[in-house]
Order: structure tokens, then sequence, then C-alpha cells
């Protein structure tokens, strides 16, 4: 292998073109900036100077969910890397590979409290899939070619690297590694075949099975396989928040949403199941309610990429370890072998009872009884005029659960969010780093007045690098999922949730901000609706804009609720499809 002289900091810029980096998020400070002055002549990789770090590292989750690539971002020592600690944890938590770079204080000052140092490293141990801390020259090639490995291999995740000072300015020869040895990481993707044709044989058996579809199977690319699968097998199809697109939402075997705000079909089918074939999913709290009285009557077979997932939640009956879509390919032959011996089930009962908790519980909202704007009907019609072929990322609250429920996902990679988190702020940064990664798309973030306050000044970031987004707040005004648990569980008593962005019907105007106008002084254009009639011709006006970022203040009724719902901590069997409604289920004797 070639050997040449440079800088720490040379060789990590061209180990990142090595390793095909074509754009970093990040801000430059004192212990990263000797990188920042060989970034200036690198050809290969495109710097997008961002307005915080914490949009830095959403935005490079949003460039993963486009792209499948690691996202990469950079950020100095001290509070430069702490401010990268929320995008790891989120990108923990939802399996997004992603590489940090960090600067460290110089190797001679780790530990001496020195200006601006941090111990990142040791902070982000428990929300990274692996940390290295780099304090020698000659390591930096090697490092970086590990840690794109460890993130974009086994089950993704973010790594950190964290390069002192003192390294990034010393002389090394750049040397590539020819190959990796890192013991101890060997992730398993080639699944058990004894206990493939094991699930295949109980699928054939049951009476009541279903697919419990999660995010896996999107982080596999297992999204085909898994249509043969259902196709082939006839079973309902559940896809949870993690998974939405990796299973067409038109599909007439799909379900829908499982969990907490999930439809009722969805939740009635995981309960009533005697078999849940559990397929890049962790039986999340959210998706099982109260752990000890979820699906009681099914068996499980759960197939997931990381063995420390498997029977973590829920005993499982199989366990499969691998890759989804190695796994479900698997499971499609022990399938179609076992019909061809004539062992097929017979799911007719069971469809008739999913289809008529279907009909007599789809999901819907009531208009508001003052004439304002219904939320749901907002982001039904962004769905249906913007198109399947969009990418939508969400904030977190209720327009995360109204954009999970009234926009239908056809395909892989259309919709993006923070699930397991929760990370208010997660949209725009998300749907920038979504744009940067797949330019030809339409990127629309649907976010919360709320969220969107957390990082809207990444809105400069857009209009400065020409990356135009469309940005739709739901605006209610107030902190919405927050209120309406203080309606349903504290007897309506509003505390510190009233944000005052959009004023309560009958007063005097006052919106502190004012979208439109912030959108403005970030050199986007702002839009702004406040009735339905106004709808359809807002979102095209904001279609038609496209040499700029659009902000759109849909002012929204304030006490929208989603619905159905499972209270924390209760039984799925407790769903109300509407406050103080429940469904009947037609098989209680």
């Amino acid at each position: 292998m070639m050997t040449e002289q440079m800088t720490g900091a040379q060789s990590l810029i061209r180990s990142l073109e090595h390793v095909g980096v074509d754009v970093v998020f990040g801000i430059p400070g004192g212990a990263i900036l000797p990188a920042y002055d060989p970034l200036y002549d690198s050809e290969k990789v495109r710097h997008i100077l961002m307005r915080h770090e914490q949009g830095a590292g959403h935005a490079a989750e949003g460039y993963a969910y486009a792209t499948g690539r690691p996202g990469v971002c950079m950020a100095t020592s001290g509070p430069g890397a702490t401010n990268l600690v929320t995008p790891l944890a989120d990108a923990h938590m939802d399996s997004v590979p992603m590489v940090a770079i960090t600067g460290q204080v110089a190797a001679p000052a780790i530990g001496t409290d020195a200006f601006q140092e941090a111990d990142i490293c040791g902070i982000t141990m428990p929300v990274t899939k692996h940390n290295f801390l780099v304090r020698e020259a000659d390591d930096i090639a090697r490092t970086i070619a590990e840690a794109f490995h460890i993130a974009s291999t086994g089950r993704p995740g973010p790594v950190l690297v964290d390069i002192a000072k003192s390294a990034l300015q010393a002389d090394t020869r750049f040397e590539w590694p020819q190959r990796l040895d890192l013991p101890g990481y060997r992730p398993v993707t080639k699944p058990h075949g004894k206990q493939v044709r094991e699930a295949a044989r109980m699928i054939a058996e049951a009476k009541r099975p279903v697919l419990y579809v999660g995010g896996g199977v999107l982080k596999a690319g297992a999204s085909q396989e898994l249509r043969v699968l259902a196709e082939l097998t006839g079973l309902p199809v559940v896809t949870t928040l993690m998974a939405l697109g990796a299973f067409p939402a038109s599909h007439p075997q799909n379900v829908g949403m499982p969990g907490m705000h999930g439809t009722v079909a969805a939740v009635g089918a995981l309960q009533r199941a005697d078999l849940i074939v559990a397929l890049g999913a962790r039986f999340d709290d959210r998706v099982t309610g109260r752990l000890d009285s979820f699906a009681p009557d099914a068996k499980i077979v759960h197939a997931d990429i990381d063995p420390a997932e498997i029977s973590k939640n829920r005993h499982a009956d199989v366990p499969i370890v691998g890759d989804c879509r190695e796994v479900i390919a698997d499971m499609v032959v022990a399938v179609r072998n076992d019909q061809a011996a004539g062992r097929q089930g017979d799911y007719e009962a069971w469809w008739d009872q999913l289809n008529r908790l279907r009909a007599a519980y789809p999901l819907g909202y009531e208009q508001p009884g003052d004439g304002s704007l219904a939320p749901q009907h907002v982001i039904q019609r962004i769905g249906e005029i913007v198109g399947p072929d969009a990418a939508y990322a969400a904030g977190v609250g209720q327009h995360q659960m109204w954009a999970a429920q009234f926009i239908n996902y056809e395909r892989p990679g259309s919709f993006m969010n923070s699930g397991g988190a929760g990370t208010m702020g997660f949209a725009v940064p998300a749907a920038l780093g979504a744009k940067v990664g797949d330019p030809g798309r339409a990127v629309w973030a649907i976010d919360g007045d709320g969220c969107f306050q957390m990082t809207n000044q990444e809105l400069a970031t857009c209009a400065v690098e020409n990356i135009p987004i469309k940005v739709a707040v739901i605006n209610n005004g107030n902190l919405g999922m927050v209120r309406q648990w203080q309606t349903l569980f504290y007897e309506g008593r509003y505390s510190n949730t009233n944000l005052q962005t959009s004023p309560s019907p009958g007063t005097e105007k006052v919106r502190i901000p004012d979208f439109t106008r912030l959108a403005e002084a970030y050199g986007c254009v702002g839009l702004r609706c406040e009735r339905a009639e106004d709808v359809d011709a807002t979102i095209e006006k904001a279609m038609a804009v496209d040499d700029a970022p659009v902000v759109i203040d849909f002012t929204v009724n304030h006490d929208s609720m989603v619905w159905p719902m499972v209270a924390a901590g209760v039984s799925n069997d407790s769903i109300q499809y509407a406050r103080d409604m429940a469904p009947h289920w037609d098989d209680e004797e």
C-alpha cells in the first residue's frame, strides 16, 4: 500500500474521502480547527456549516435515513461535543448509522480540566454503539475505517471518534488498513436454518398469526422480501412507528400501526393473536402496553440481528438471530417447501374478525366545533397532495402521531422520526439532512410549534446552503401532547403548556413568535393558513416554490387529541378510540 507523509488532520480528511463520505454537517472550534484546514481543500467532501451541533447530529441522521449510508457530523471539544449527545442517543435508540467526529484537547492536557475539555467518550459510552479516543496521528486512518464499519454493519448505530488536537497537528504516514482487526465484533447475519423451518411450521399451524414488523426490516433493506412473505402466507401485517413504509400502507394485508396510538385493528390483531412473528422489532413499551397483559395467547417467533433484543422484554419461543433480509428470504423458502408438501394455514375466520374491526373502527377525527382548523385534516391533505414519492420527517408529539396515522407511506425511506428517544427538534435538521442526501426528492418536515422552536435556527443553514425543504408547523399554541395528558389525567390543569404561538379564539392576536415573519427573517418563504378552505391552495403554493425553504404556519385547533389511545401502563385491551369510548371485541364470550 502506498504511504504518504502528511498531518493527522490531512489523514482524517483523506480517510473520510476513502470511505466515500460526500458531506459532513458540522461547526468548527478550537480543538477540531486543524481538521477544518485540509477540509477547505477537499474536492470530494462538502461541509455544511450548521447553526447548532444538535442540528448537525440530526442532519446526519436524516442523511442516513435518505441514503442508507452513515451520516457524518463534526464538532469541537467540550460544549461542541456535548451538544451532540442528544442526536447520538437518538440514533442509538433508533439504530441509525452515524459517525460523529469530535476534537479533543491536546493529548498531554487530557485529564487536566483544560479549556473546553469534556470526557466525551465517557459521557457518550451508554448512547453509542462504540467510541474511540485517538491520541496518536498514526491511529487516525485505521480508526476511521473501523468506525464506519461498526456504524454500518450488524445492527447499525452511532460511533463517536474523539481525536486529540495534538494528533491532528502531528505528522504521520497515511496508510489505509488492508483489513480490519476487530476481535469480538462478529455480527451474525445468516440465520439458523432449523429455527427458520420451525417458524414456517408454526405459521402453517397457527389460526391467528400476525407479522409484527419493526424498523429493523427497513434497516436491512428487506421490504421486497417482506412483501413476498406476506403475500405468500396471507398473514396480516402490522408496522410499527419505526417501520412505516416497510410495507405499503395501501396493501390489503396492512392492518396498520400497533401501539399506544395505533389502529384498533392492529392493536386487536396483536392482542388476539396465537402467533406473533416479530421481524426487526423490539417489543417496545409503546407497542406492548402493560407487558404482562400483552398478547396473552401468542407464541413468539423473534428475529433480530441483535441477540440482546431477543427475549429481552418478551420470551421468544423461536429465537432467530440474523439480518432481517436473510431471515425473511429463508422463511419464504421454508414456507414454499411447506406449502408444496400440503401444509398451509387457514386464516379465513381470523381475517373476518380483523376486517370487522377495520370496518367498525377506522382512523378518523372530529371537526372542531368552533370553525378552527383540524390538524388531522391538514396533515392528511399534505400526504394526499404531496404524494407518496416525497419524504416526510416528523418532530415529536401529537403532530408526529397524526403524521404516522394520516399520511400513507408506500415506500421505504418515506418517513423519518425520532421513535425511541422522542427528541423534540428532530424534524427540521433531519429534513435538511435528508434533502442533502436525496436532493431530487421533495422533503417535508411536519413539525409542532414546540419542536420547531428547538431547532428552527437550521432554517438559516437551509437558506444559505440552498436546501429547499418545506416545513409545515402544526401550530396549536401549546405543547400539544403534554396538554392532551393534562386534559385526560390532570383534570384540565394546564400547567406550563401554553406557548402563546397562536392566540386563543376571541383574544387579541399576538403571536410570540410570529412564525411567518421568523421564516422571512431566516431567508425563507413564510405562509400562514387558518381556514379549512385554504389548506389545499396553501400546500400547492408551497410546492410551487423550489428555490427557497418554505415554512407554513398552520394555525390549528388547540384541543384536538390523538385517538386511538392506550394510556401509559395499562393493558392494550383498554384501548379507547375516542374519549371514554372503547371498542367491542366481537370474539369475547
